[in-house]
């Protein structure tokens, strides 16, 4: 499914300018029809599931439980 600038802008909420200035620098693959950039939504598939698969890690790694230091002494 192709978006317009402005629309995906909303969907990476993100400025328009931004946008445009990922286009300008081709790091984003747009059509250009004449009038407006055509944008491939599926092209951030891969994005958003790696960005998925990170925060399941980090919240993996907040979660493990902290091991108790088996150098410390308790000196009282």
């Amino acid at each position: 499914m192709y978006l317009t600038l402005k629309e995906m802008a909303e969907y990476l909420s993100v400025s328009e300018a931004y946008v445009e200035t990922l286009i300008l620098q081709k790091k984003i693959r747009t059509v250009f029809d004449g009038e407006q950039h055509l944008i491939l939504k599926e092209q951030f598939d891969t994005h958003f599931e790696q960005l998925e698969k990170y925060k399941q890690l980090v919240e993996e790694w907040y979660s493990e439980p902290i091991p108790e230091d088996i150098d410390v002494k308790d000196e009282d």
